[in-house]
């Protein structure tokens, strides 16, 4: 994107909102009482937090309250990377924290849950505490101690978010699948954890349709062992099957939450990376780490706190269903949608976020693209008033993004904030994306988050400012993992990250951090385009192709010769009706040469019946270079973690036809 050279910005928070931010009010207490700097606004607020990081995660403990109930010995036990040591000595609980609100404002929404069919119900603070307690307790009468995992096969629902509280109430380590995930995928992910309770429910709703899911939740109990208890959570209303215990009946007691306190390092919830190429790695964030992080990025980056409502778009087997549940934490009412994003139609997400009075709104930045595609006008339709912000992830938002979302809301008189976040499963958090202080440019993230020292280095480890380089962390997070399951001598964890530049985190996107502290993701590193020895960003390319009306998405590939050359085919999944002739391949080739360059015009055009993605909605780049590299399937990808496993005996076919 070459969205660095936008000097004007698209938007600029006003003084009220400014000195309104909780960020605002942040700096001046921690002025006072941690030497931060009074003056310079965000940047140089940014730059105490990565040059005296010890100071400035105190300051966030003692923000928001953290209750410790054994003090630490200090902030940094041991700063290297991989292994740092937080707050060595300190013990706490997550779900102690993410409840705080039901002392204060037991009435008041916590959840507020809805459906394809059903209107917005509430559950309140004390209520959800209650269930808590109860499960909790359930729990511990199962059997269930500290470290031992938890599994859940749910949707978004407020089962899973009881379900994950009692857990880490427990001690216990929570970790989830959402149920249209297949029984392979879900064991490749839970086989490797052996959880001792599976919460499960018989089936879910999803575009107008109800998909049964009991055979599944059959042969998940046979090929989980180590199960002691399945709790059955009747959501298409058929009874519990043999052996397993019914939900009503494990959250039905008044049991008072007993808050198992737990050292700071200790696991909160195992998530999975995507799995495309082997086994899901098995990714372990802590209960200390997991709280300081998300109260930074929930409270102060995306000001969030009571009287919010919080919505995103998400799934269980999705970092962003956990970010969602860490909502809490705030005291913000969070919202939980269990449906598809586009039933009944395109606009289904703005109907959401206008029936429950959302102030925050996430979504997918393709969600985004695919309305302004299909003509969706969000605040003309729908009451959108309450809304401050909508911020999208999962892949950069391109910059006609970034005007649709402004323009349509400008066109009701909203004054509305767009923050572009990325991050990572691998941190459960965000590298960069909101502030609400700071300007938003087009095609850029706003800064890099409070505490990240994140970078752009050259191949040799150079700083770079204004060019493309390696995302890298130079210092740690507290949400980084603090293993992967399964890996004992912790050698995956360190080649996962830490292979490139030792002691340094590279996450493996190519990025440009901008003069003015802003930042432009261009895709993946490790499916980067290089041609002519020039590296060029995929995401850029699928901005400018699927700008045209007739491309419903695209994927690019670029691959590297036996006899020395690149290959660099563009696959297009084309809108209905519309077919690809030589007119419709010169207008994307004439797109691709005047919007970015003429090295960025593919080889070949090819049509493809659709594109492959992730079971996250990622598009399968590097498991096609390899299936066109010759590789076998089995070996280029792990079938489990595709939408639509069939879509790939395309390439395999392509690249046979090529070695022909």
């Amino acid at each position: 994107m070459t969205s660095a050279a936008n000097s004007e910005p698209l938007w600029q928070p006003d003084p009220r909102r400014i000195a309104a931010a909780r960020i605002t009010h942040f700096q001046d207490w921690a002025a006072e009482r941690h030497g931060a700097p009074a003056q310079g606004g965000y940047p140089a607020l940014h730059q105490w937090s990565v040059r005296e990081p010890e100071t400035f995660w105190r300051a966030v403990t003692d923000w928001f309250g953290v209750r410790f109930s054994t003090p630490y010995e200090r902030v940094l036990g041991d700063s290297a990377m991989p292994g740092a040591q937080w707050f060595p000595g300190a013990t706490l609980n997550y779900a102690e924290h993410a409840l705080r609100a039901a002392d204060d404002r037991p009435g008041e929404a916590a959840l507020l849950h809805l459906d394809e069919t059903r209107a917005p119900a509430e559950i309140s603070w004390s209520e959800l505490r209650r269930q808590v307690g109860a499960l909790a307790d359930h729990l511990r009468a199962l059997g269930v101690r500290p470290g031992d995992r938890v599994s859940g096969y749910l949707p978004n629902t407020p089962h899973a978010v009881t379900a994950l509280l009692a857990t880490a109430a427990v001690g216990a380590v929570w970790t989830s699948c959402a149920p249209d995930f297949g029984a392979r995928s879900v064991l490749d992910r839970f086989q490797q954890v052996e959880p001792v309770v599976l919460f499960t429910v018989d089936g879910y709703r999803y575009g107008g349709k109800e998909h049964d899911r009991t055979e599944t939740v059959a042969e998940l109990r046979r090929e989980l062992p180590t199960l002691r208890a399945v709790i059955h959570v009747p959501l298409l209303g058929t009874p519990a099957p043999e052996g397993a215990l019914e939900w009503s009946a494990v959250t039905s007691g008044e049991a008072e939450p007993v808050f198992e306190q737990v050292p700071f390092g200790h696991p909160l919830w195992i998530l999975y990376s995507s799995g495309t190429t082997g086994l899901p790695k098995a990714i372990v964030q802590s209960q200390g780490g997991i709280l300081v992080e998300h109260l930074k990025q929930l409270a102060l980056h995306c000001d969030l706190g009571p009287g919010d409502r919080f919505f995103w778009y998400t799934s269980t087997g999705w970092m962003m269903w956990n970010f969602l549940v860490s909502g809490l934490l705030t005291g913000t009412t969070i919202v939980l949608y269990d449906g598809s994003p586009g039933y009944p139609d395109t606009g289904a997400q703005w109907s959401v976020a206008e029936r429950t009075r959302a102030t925050f709104f996430g979504t997918s930045a393709a969600y985004v693209m695919a309305c302004r595609k299909a003509g969706v006008h969000p605040a003309r339709d729908h009451d959108l008033s309450r809304i401050a912000c909508v911020a999208t992830t999962g892949s950069p938002l391109p910059p006609d993004g970034f005007r649709w979302l402004h323009d349509e809301f400008a066109a009701s008189g909203a004054d509305l904030w767009i923050a572009s976040v990325s991050g990572g499963t691998d941190v459960c958090s965000c590298f960069a994306g909101a502030v609400p202080t700071l300007p938003v440019h087009i095609g850029e993230l706003q800064a890099a988050g409070l505490g990240t020292d994140l970078q752009s280095w050259d191949p040799h480890g150079k700083p770079l400012i204004g060019e493309v380089g390696e995302l890298v962390v130079t210092n740690p997070m507290p949400s980084m993992p603090i293993r992967f399951w399964n890996d004992p001598d912790g050698s995956r964890y360190h080649d996962s990250y830490f292979d490139m530049f030792p002691g340094v985190w590279r996450h493996g996107d190519w990025i440009t951090i901008t003069g003015r502290g802003s930042v432009i993701i261009h895709g993946r590193s490790d499916s980067t385009l290089n041609r002519q020895g020039v590296r060029m960003g995929s995401a850029d390319i699928y901005e400018a192709v699927e700008r045209l009306p007739e491309i419903r998405e695209s994927l690019v590939i670029g691959l590297e010769e036996a006899d020395g050359g690149y290959w660099m085919p563009l696959f297009v999944h084309l809108a209905d009706g519309v077919t690809l002739d030589d007119e419709l391949r010169a207008a994307i080739r004439t797109t691709i040469r005047q919007e970015l360059s003429p090295r960025h015009v593919p080889d070949d055009i090819i049509e493809i019946p659709a594109v492959p993605h992730t079971l996250t909605g990622k598009r399968l780049e590097v498991p096609v270079k390899r299936l066109l590299q010759g590789v076998e399937l089995r070996k280029a990808v792990n079938p489990g973690s595709v939408d639509h496993v069939a879509l790939l005996a395309f390439y395999e076919d392509l690249a046979r036809s090529r070695k022909r």
